[in-house]
């Protein structure tokens, strides 16, 4: 099968079939029954008792009734890709045949259990504009991962431009309440709720700790088992925060809706028991930011904030900025797209030196696992030998995390120009891309330390007036910085250069017009980086 085969012009498009191996996907349940009858054969020595037998036969009847079920199936289903539209036939008896035009199709999810990995297939669920359950969901049972990427590329192709004509760039999904738990709340708001709690009884004249009910709770703590006790408290915490998280995840973004009121204003609407309404003119956005926090990029969810000027102080335009809830990465690139009115550059970037990582490696190891080490290791000398094993256990953990959260901060860093934006990505914690205008920057700044000057980086600050000020590209290679800032801001940079020194970066793209405040320094600025403006 080809999503994309060539056709005459005026010829009907061609009907494909799903892979053969959907057959093998849908048999995958008799692993357990199976891998139970062989244990029992090695437990017994080869000795198969009647029961066994009758389990054994069970499942060899039901391997032939779903395999012939799924020929069936797998014989009568099947999609094509016309040139306005998304079809695909199903049914034995009763035929059904469902379409969707190309231009609603918003999301193409590809999903792929441990099983369908082994197979070398993908299910595929194309999602409608605006949709909020599954039945406005189209999915295929199973493609090789290379049809499903072409497909999905067929279906997205008119994707980008309806979202920029479309008034509703997003609205609520109740599914998206699996990414509730992946967030900060889970832990943090209990002892939020704690500490709120605490305040209050503090301020009516009430000492928390002489409550009968609080002094119970730790004298059972104190007398239990450590090993069963602890884990308890976390498992309890864990609970309580999660249904805080979901609790909190409905009432802030109950009615959820993200929508053009018209040409020139996106409009934010959400809220159940505090309705919230946030609108933005289009002239005040100056990008968008796709928020991946460590736990939800997991799960893989992000969250979608603008880059708007107009939104309040820092804690104002903290709260919002926020156009888009916890929801499936797939969701928040359109979301973001529909925000700019223009596809979100969720393509690769370019890489960083390997300086970056030595000096992320590097700084985990001075500023997590030599302090924590000597810091366990001296408080063991003055007081207890248990913690001279602590400080090793510590040094014996930490390092491989610090080095593996080190890759991965390397590994998010990239940067590019797409078109009318700047795109930057860093962070592990939370990793962030951010696409700027470029005509909205204002100024660069050039940050270098002691120890990022040995290593030829430099971190380059795009000052926007709108959102957190400035957005950095981070630990770039010092002799790239102002060609890129040069590409990115025309006009800015250009009077401080030796002449040939700011010609286009070589993959940047090109740069587009635009206005700007020169807050450069008044002397030439050279490649020698010691000479620019160090902040």
């Amino acid at each position: 099968m080809t999503a994309t085969a060539p056709h005459a012009p005026g010829a009907p498009q061609r009907w494909h079939r799903l892979d053969r191996r959907t057959l093998l996907v849908h048999c995958g349940w008799m692993a357990a029954p199976l891998g139970s009858w062989a244990l029992t054969a090695l437990a017994t020595g080869g000795r198969i008792t009647p029961g066994a037998w009758i389990t054994l036969s069970v499942i060899a009847v039901s391997f032939a009734v779903l395999t012939v079920i799924g020929l069936i199936r797998w014989a009568r289903t099947d999609y094509r890709v016309t040139h306005d539209s998304f079809e695909v036939r199903s049914g034995v008896l009763t035929r059904r045949l469902r379409s969707v035009p190309l231009h609603r199709i918003r999301t193409v999810d590809l999903t792929a259990s441990p099983l369908h990995r082994l197979m070398g297939v993908t299910v595929l669920r194309a999602g409608t504009a605006g949709s909020a359950g599954g039945s406005a969901e189209l999915s295929l049972e199973a493609l090789t991962a290379a049809d499903a990427e072409r497909l999905r590329a067929a279906l997205l192709a008119r994707a980008d431009a309806a979202a920029a004509e479309d008034p509703v760039v997003s609205r609520i999904n109740w599914r998206w309440l699996r990414y509730a738990p992946l967030t900060f709340w889970v832990i943090g708001g209990v002892f939020a709720a704690a500490g709120g709690v605490y305040r209050v009884l503090d301020g009516a004249g009430i000492e928390p700790w002489r409550l009968g009910i609080v002094r119970s709770a730790f004298d059972e703590f104190g007398t239990g088992a450590l090993w069963i006790t602890i884990p308890l408290a976390l498992l309890a915490v864990l609970a309580l925060g999660t249904v805080g998280a979901l609790v909190l995840y409905v009432e802030g973004w109950w009615g959820f809706r993200l929508e053009w009121t018209d040409a020139q204003t996106l409009r934010v609407r959400r809220g159940l028991l505090t309705t919230r309404s946030v609108t933005i003119e289009r002239a005040r956005l100056r990008g968008a930011v796709l928020r991946e926090p460590l736990l939800l990029r997991a799960g893989g969810g992000a969250t979608v904030r603008v880059v708007a000027g107009g939104l309040g102080n820092k804690e104002e335009n903290r709260k919002r900025s926020v156009v888009l809830p916890p929801a499936p990465r797939t969701e928040a690139v359109r979301a973001a797209s529909g925000t700019l009115r223009a596809a979100f550059p969720d393509t690769e970037l370019r890489s960083h030196p390997k300086a970056a990582l030595r000096r992320r490696r590097t700084r985990g190891l001075l500023l997590v696992t030599l302090p924590g080490t000597l810091v366990l290791a001296l408080l063991g000398g003055l007081l207890t030998p248990v913690l001279l094993h602590c400080a090793w256990v510590f040094a014996l953990v930490s390092v491989p995390l610090v080095l593996w959260s080190a890759r991965d901060a390397y590994r998010s860093l990239g940067h590019g120009l797409q078109g009318r934006h700047l795109i930057a990505r860093s962070g592990t914690f939370s990793r962030d891309t951010v696409a700027l205008r470029r005509e909205a920057i204002g100024a660069w700044t050039f940050s270098t330390t002691p120890f990022s000057r040995r290593t030829g980086l430099v971190t380059l600050t795009a000052a926007v007036a709108a959102g957190e000020d400035g957005y950095h590209v981070r630990d770039l290679a010092a002799d790239e910085a102002p060609a890129l800032a040069a590409a990115a801001a025309p006009g800015i940079l250009e009077e401080f250069l030796d002449h040939g020194d700011h010609g286009p970066a070589r993959g940047h793209g090109n740069a587009g017009p635009g206005r700007h405040r020169k807050t450069m320094p008044t002397h030439a600025l050279h490649r020698n980086h010691d000479d620019l403006d160090m902040t």
